[in-house]
């Protein structure tokens, strides 16, 4: 994550954490199936490499509460899609403005980014189907 974000009332930001902004950190997960994490914010793009269809999740606010106004940025470089989706649907809401409104998919070579509306409510924008 980038050293930049976030930050406290009283923090100076510095040169090098001023200049790692510019830049994604990659947080690259080779499997089928991966739960987002609190550093996978900001600056963050997580990429799915596996070439059989993936999903990754999104916790619930108990597990952990992103702020409102969150994103997460997602790129598929493998073949197969990727699904986003929530680790408890029931309480956590994944819409997009794809074909399909819940569980998002993105397909080889997309990106989409997942933005916090409200509590448990995320909406996908971007290469969705």
């Amino acid at each position: 994550m980038a050293t930049g974000f976030p930050a406290s009332v009283g923090d100076v930001l510095s040169a090098p954490m001023f200049n790692e902004l510019v830049a994604f950190t990659i947080n690259t997960q080779s499997g089928t199936t991966y739960t987002v994490v609190d550093t996978d914010q900001y600056q963050v793009l997580v990429r799915a490499t596996n070439a059989a269809a993936k999903t990754f999740d999104i916790p619930t606010d108990a597990t952990y509460d992103f702020p409102i106004g969150t994103a997460i940025t997602f790129l598929n470089s493998g073949a197969g899609d990727l699904t986003i989706d929530a680790v408890t649907p029931g309480t956590t809401t994944i819409t997009s403005a794809g074909a399909s409104s819940a569980a998002p998919v993105v397909g080889e070579h997309k990106a989409a980014t997942a933005i916090k509306l409200s509590a448990n409510a995320w909406i996908v924008v971007g290469g969705v189907s």
